[in-house]
């Protein structure tokens, strides 16, 4: 496949959106081999699920990171193999957030909704360090293999997470994902607009999707 693909580029049920010539986790490492850092903050010792019907992005970067924090119930230093994707401005339709947490007396759900009454989520300068994502995606004028430090990039590099300017990434003017779900670590954001938020605790293990076996 050539390393530049100009207009629209559909990708069914494609694992971390990354490269399709090569898995996913080896994309992963390559970002890690060429310099990746982690972001500056650190990151709880849960992750969390999010899904939504649909995520419209624009100016995408995606590359390799590591996400740095510490084990739960160790408190011992842990790192997270991530792809970083950040977006200039994205629209997120029937978004819903959820963290489970366990406790002596059974587990607690807390889930957050939005977006799913007509009016989508809205972020700009939105940062994912995402460990899984199944997804329907579609980009356009997709680029495979860009330095992540190239200067063309419309959205930049999020501060703390590179240190090679010549690692691996891929960038897209507009990436469409549909029937999203993935698991992350952080989200990172400029501003955040969530119309009709709706914030849950819940008894019992109540994710906003459950995980299903390939």
């Amino acid at each position: 496949m050539s390393s530049q693909v100009r207009g629209g580029t559909r990708w069914k049920r494609f694992a971390l959106v990354m490269v399709p010539s090569i898995a996913a986790t080896a994309a992963v490492g390559v970002g890690l081999a060429q310099g990746a850092l982690a972001a500056s903050f650190s990151v709880s010792g849960q992750d969390f699920k999010v899904s939504a019907k649909e995520l419209d992005g624009k100016d995408l970067i995606q590359y390799g990171g590591i996400a740095e924090g510490h084990d739960l119930k160790t408190g011992k230093a842990v790192h997270h193999p991530v792809t970083i994707s950040g977006f200039s401005h994205a629209k997120i339709t029937d978004m819903c957030q959820s963290l489970v947490t366990p406790t002596p007396l059974g587990a607690i759900t807390l889930q957050l909704k939005t977006g799913h009454k007509g009016t989508p989520a809205e972020a700009t300068n939105i940062y994912l360090d995402v460990a899984e994502l199944d997804t329907d995606a579609e980009f356009t004028n997709l680029d495979i293999g860009v330095a992540v430090g190239d200067p063309s990039h419309k959205t930049k590099p999020q501060a703390g997470t590179v240190s090679s300017p010549y690692a691996f990434s891929q960038r897209a003017d507009r990436a469409i994902l549909r029937d999203v779900k993935q698991k992350a670590w952080a989200t990172t954001a400029g501003t955040f607009k969530l119309p009709n938020l709706k914030l849950r605790l819940m008894g019992g293990d109540q994710p906003c999707y459950q995980d299903v076996k390939d």
